[in-house]
Formats: C-alpha cells, sequence, structure tokens
C-alpha cells in the first residue's frame, strides 16, 4: 500500500490523519436513496466473494489535504481492502494516499438540484481521476435523461452510452423490481450478458426456487413410476419383478 502522495512537484509526505475531518455525522438524505445505495454495495459483496474489492456509501474521500472530501453515495474501489482497525483516525474514511489509488466508480444518486453532480463533482472525480462517474437520476432533476457515465480517457472525462464498465469487469442496468419489499426500478450492477448482481436475499430465494422445482421433478418422477407400475399390473405383470 503505498504510505506518501504528490501534493507538489517539490515535496512528498504523509498528511496528518488527526487534523482530518474523517466523518461530520450527517444522516442520509432520504429512505429511496438509502435503499438504493443499501441494493449497489450488498449485492456486490454477496455476488463477488471471489474478489477483493471496497465498496462502501457515504463515506468521504480524500484526494488531497489541501481540500475538505467528497462523499459519493457509492464508491467502488478493485484491489482495495477495509483496514484491519477501521476504528483508527486514519483508516476511518478513503484516503487516496493511503490506498494508494482513487476508486475505480464513484455513483451520485440525484434527490434534488443541489448536489451539482454535473458540475463541480464531476470536475472533482475528473481531477481525482476516477474511471467511471456514473449519476443516476431517477426523478430526472437536472434533464430527462436517467443516466449518465463518464468514462475517463486521458486526462478528461467523456460521456459514453456504454453500460459495460470494461475496466472494472461489471455492468450497469436498470432495472424494475421488488427489494426490501419495495417495487421500483432500481440501478444494479450486471454481467456483460445483462444478468443482475443478486442480493444475498435473492441468493436464498432463487435456491429455494430450485429446491421446489427439484421436489416437484421428483413427485412427477414417482407419479409417472406408479401410473407405469399400475398399468403392468393390468396386464398382469408385475413391477416389482422386473
Amino acid at each position: 500500500m503505498v504510505e506518501q502522495v504528490l501534493i507538489n512537484d517539490d515535496d512528498f509526505y504523509i498528511p496528518d490523519a488527526n487534523q482530518l475531518i474523517t466523518e461530520d455525522d450527517t444522516p442520509v438524505d432520504n429512505f429511496a436513496s438509502d435503499k438504493q445505495q443499501r441494493l449497489l454495495v450488498s449485492s456486490l459483496y454477496s455476488s463477488l466473494q471471489n474478489k477483493t474489492f471496497l465498496a462502501e456509501s457515504n463515506i468521504g474521500i480524500y484526494y488531497t489535504d489541501l481540500q475538505p472530501p467528497i462523499v459519493p453515495d457509492i464508491f467502488l474501489s478493485l484491489d482495495a481492502q477495509m483496514p484491519e482497525n477501521c476504528w483508527e483516525k486514519q483508516n476511518r474514511c478513503y484516503m487516496v494516499w493511503r490506498f494508494g489509488k482513487p476508486p475505480e466508480v464513484v455513483i451520485e444518486i440525484v434527490s434534488n438540484k443541489l448536489g451539482n453532480e454535473l458540475g463541480e463533482k464531476l470536475r472533482i472525480y475528473q481531477q481525482m481521476r476516477v474511471s467511471y462517474y456514473i449519476v443516476y437520476d431517477p426523478t430526472q432533476q437536472l434533464s430527462e435523461q436517467i443516466l449518465r457515465i463518464y468514462e475517463l480517457r486521458g486526462r478528461r472525462y467523456f460521456e459514453t452510452t456504454e453500460t459495460w464498465l470494461e475496466q472494472v469487469g461489471l455492468g450497469v442496468t436498470i432495472w424494475e423490481g421488488e427489494f426490501e419489499s419495495r417495487q421500483d426500478t432500481w440501478l444494479r450492477w450486471c454481467y456483460q450478458d445483462g444478468n443482475i448482481l443478486f442480493t444475498g436475499d435473492e441468493r436464498a430465494q432463487q435456491a429455494e426456487q430450485l429446491l421446489e422445482q427439484e421436489r416437484i421433478a421428483k413427485e412427477q418422477a414417482e407419479q409417472r413410476a406408479q401410473l407405469l407400475a399400475e398399468q403392468l399390473r393390468n396386464m398382469g405383470i408385475d413391477p416389482d419383478t422386473l
């Protein structure tokens, strides 16, 4: 893990974490955004258990000690792990100089017109060199466009219609369905074939459905065997001797 960060052209140093504000106890803004964030984070941890990554919501990212942290709704950082002691001051938020790189993906969920997602936030994530910046605007606060994806090419963001994020091996999709007893339209992670990443509850439900299908198939096989045995008996043949 990189322990130093370039702050200017002349000096390398590690900012003193004790002087940084790692949390201010600001609550999440609304129920819908909270559920959406939980869906995106939980599905990653339940579906990508063989990968090393860090995904969180409402955690501050320090990209320099000269500026306050930016707090995205969601971030995904590949090949990164939560520090062993996350209560230590220096481990309470994502400090780019400690992880050695910015997150690969940042997602902002628009709930009003005050977040400046297409202005200052876009500029900051571009400066941080986040590979993909995604703006999800489910209630169309900013425009009629619900989903915007920006890909870093060189030093600049370019908006793209490609929902497959090649550099992270994941995609995003708009999905209608039920999450935590709420039927709604959601932003979901997906594989390249378009299948969504399941949450833990969805995986458990899928397993139950498979067991139920196996039970029904077994019952049907037993019924067919009983019917065949009865037909043989009617023909004067004892099926137990076959």
